[in-house]
């Protein structure tokens, strides 16, 4: 027989362990946020980088404890279309 601490499960994984789909997703959301924060750091005025830093932030954090794999799915598309649209209008700020 297996012996289990009080307070412990027979799962070696702590109660809030993510499954396998929650953890690729999960690592989908950083790799956006990550992205969109590096490409917010290339634009080129100060008051509007601020601006865009803070939105992010605010709507990731805002999201943060969405467990709905629909809405999640849903944020995840608008994130990567703002994200394409914020590198388009750099492109041609560049160019």
């Amino acid at each position: 027989a297996v012996v289990v601490p009080l307070g412990m499960s027979a799962s070696r994984l702590p109660p809030a362990a993510l499954s396998l789909k929650q953890f690729l997703q999960r690592q989908k959301v950083l790799q956006i946020y990550r992205t969109m924060l590096r490409t917010i750091r290339q634009v080129p005025d100060e008051a509007d980088r601020r601006y865009l830093r803070d939105w992010a932030r605010g709507e990731f954090r805002r999201n943060k404890e969405a467990t709905n794999q629909d809405a999640i799915r849903m944020m995840v598309t608008q994130a990567r279309n703002h994200l394409e649209e914020l590198q388009k209008s750099l492109a041609l700020a560049r160019s």
